[in-house]
């Protein structure tokens, strides 16, 4: 395997983390429609990322092609619409949306580091294909990045004062 393949991997790895993590948000806090609905809209964009990558992937001999393994379905999604119903009144929702917020903006970061790496490769190699791949996807991952920032900014000081 050779160092772009390998990214490839890596990089639809964590698009597919990203993805879960997002989509775990959503559902978790289900109750807070801002972020259920954004957090769905956006996993669609890693979604998309996925299958562009699977397409990439496959001129460099790598398969990647397979369902992206979204978590919305089946009982865990349930058992987390119960807990968001069985927990919105409580003070720890805040904490709870804080701690989800972190893991998906870290999730969302390491993506981004290798989009970046990505595109310096291509640069090198003066690989046009993989520079049009992540010269299209990481501002998407980036766009991802500053809503979990902006999020966890305007949550963290009532959510951590509060206690």
């Amino acid at each position: 395997m050779n160092g772009i393949t390998l990214a490839l991997r890596t990089l639809h790895h964590g698009e597919r983390n990203v993805v879960h993590e997002l989509m775990a948000l959503s559902e978790r806090h289900r109750a807070d429609h801002e972020v259920h609905h954004v957090a769905t809209d956006i996993a669609a964009w890693s979604r998309e990322h996925l299958r562009r990558l699977a397409e990439t992937a496959a001129h460099y001999g790598l398969d990647l092609a397979g369902p992206p393994g979204d978590s919305s379905d089946g009982l865990l999604a349930s058992l987390r619409r119960k807990a968001s119903d069985l927990t919105g009144s409580r003070p720890e929702p805040a904490l709870l949306l804080l701690r989800d917020l972190r893991e998906t903006h870290l999730a969302a970061t390491h993506v981004s580091l290798h989009w970046e790496m990505l595109a310096q490769a291509a640069q090198a190699s003066k690989d046009t294909r993989l520079l049009a791949l992540a010269s299209s996807c990481h501002p998407r991952t980036l766009r991802q990045m500053r809503w979990t920032n902006t999020m966890i900014k305007n949550l963290a000081p009532q959510a951590l004062t509060s206690l």
